[in-house]
């Protein structure tokens, strides 16, 4: 049977940290992803990221929807960003992030890189463009993607704290700004 567990966990030590680092938006691509045996991203030859640096309050988080009455089991992937600053090229960017259903590499602080959206996409699903009231108020952009998978967000090989993509064949051509 397929869904049977195959390891056990031991308790881990507590030296991880929450957080990201950087997300990587990348436009929509139907094809699939190159992969390991373990099943972790092991190629991305030919696409282009466009990294967007964090610092703050963003955060994702990956639930689990599985039903016993209907047999299935899905995952929700949940991205925040809040950005600083507002600027007429940043709210062109969030224009097409809302009109596409991109895939996103989410980088976090312990150095893991995963793929949101591979199957999918992510779809935004909120968004503000804000100024705030007070002097010490956000004055920039808070939006959500989400996407909604049948496999977790798969790992990309080799990720490290300095560099997503270190551990890959191929890394993507990267757009910081």
């Amino acid at each position: 049977m397929a869904c049977l567990i195959s390891q056990g966990r031991e308790e881990q030590c507590k030296e991880s940290i929450g957080g990201l680092q950087a997300v990587y938006f990348m436009n929509y691509d139907s094809a699939s992803f190159d992969k390991n045996t373990d099943g972790e991203i092991s190629d991305l030859d030919g696409y282009t990221v466009y990294k967007y640096e964090l610092k703050g309050t963003s955060a994702y988080t990956e639930t689990v929807n599985s039903s016993r009455d209907n047999g299935t089991t899905f995952f929700s992937q949940e991205l925040s960003v809040s950005l600083k600053k507002l600027t007429n090229e940043m709210t062109t960017q969030l224009k097409l992030l809302a009109y596409g259903r991109p895939q996103i590499i989410v980088h976090t602080k312990n150095g893991e890189a995963l793929l949101v959206g591979e199957v999918n996409g992510a779809e935004m699903t909120a968004g503000t463009i804000q100024t705030g009231a007070g002097l010490g108020d956000l004055y920039g952009y808070n939006f959500t993607m989400t996407g909604e998978e049948a496999l977790p967000a798969a790992f990309l090989n080799g990720a490290l704290a300095s560099d997503p993509f270190a551990g890959l064949i191929v890394a993507p051509t990267i757009v910081s700004s």
